[in-house]
């Protein structure tokens, strides 16, 4: 068996042991299934909602969600990075400002921004941007700081102007700090989603929850929670495979670089 097999055997293992112990403890009382329902309870209320329509509709909701705040929260955040990092003036003079907004507890933006945009997408989106915008911020900053400075000294003799040092020096060099930021990202484009949408929403996954907790009913929030897990591993699954790609596009342009 590959070393990539036992791993795989392990996981499934634990988990049937978690889940055994579980159901085995709630079947003797050992534990309330008022507070930690019987897994094979929340089984049967995720089988009950997979058939159901509307369990699509709250996903296609979260995932937009996910998506936006991702997508928006990674190009603000890199393109920050890349322009303070070149820019010493400018990075000394947003430093105590990027410190301060950074320290604030992103959640308590989220009425405010339900007060702003309302209690539909674009709030939950504005909610991920902030808590994704930080991750790949300071990622692509250091990455670029990091930057060799015989490499940059090289291009620069050789006459690469602003365009090419970025495209074929910093890039490149901050790739892997940009790419390291990828799987944080979207845990947190997920956490701003959900988040927002337990707090104020009429639909999506967090609402979901939240209504299920306001009705006490635990096997529905653990039904939820399920639910959200198989969802974040779909979306690390494609963060997963855009990173292999986006390592392919790297590798040549590091070449180039040494060539």
């Amino acid at each position: 068996m590959t070393w990539q097999g036992r791993v795989r055997t392990w996981q499934l293992t634990l988990l049937v042991l978690v889940l055994a112990g579980w159901e085995l403890g709630a079947a003797t009382g050992l534990i309330d299934p008022f507070f930690l329902p019987r897994p094979s309870a929340i089984l049967r209320r995720v089988v009950a909602w997979a058939g159901s329509a509307d369990v699509y509709n709250d996903l296609a909701i979260t995932l937009t969600e996910t998506v936006l705040a991702f997508g928006i929260g990674t190009l603000l955040g890199v393109a920050a990075g890349l322009w303070l990092a070149l820019a010493p003036f400018a990075a000394a003079v947003a430093d105590p400002f990027i410190k301060a907004l950074n320290a604030l507890p992103r959640v308590i933006l989220a009425p405010i921004f339900a007060l702003w945009f309302g209690l539909g997408i674009l709030s939950k989106v504005a909610l991920g941007v902030t808590l994704v915008a930080f991750v790949a911020f300071f990622n692509t900053y250091q990455g670029v700081k990091e930057v060799n400075p015989v490499v940059v000294a090289n291009a620069q003799i050789l006459g690469a102007g602003r365009g090419a040092m970025l495209r074929h020096v910093y890039l490149p060099a901050a790739a892997t700090w940009i790419l390291s930021s990828l799987r944080a990202s979207i845990g947190f484009a997920v956490i701003g989603a959900v988040v927002g949408e337990y707090l104020g929403s009429a639909a999506g996954i967090g609402h979901r929850i939240a209504e299920a907790d306001g009705l006490f009913d635990a096997v529905g929030v653990f039904a939820g929670m399920t639910v959200l897990s198989a969802f974040v591993l779909l979306l690390d699954g494609c963060v997963s495979l855009l990173e292999r790609r986006l390592v392919t596009w790297r590798a040549p342009a590091l070449n180039a670089n040494q060539g």
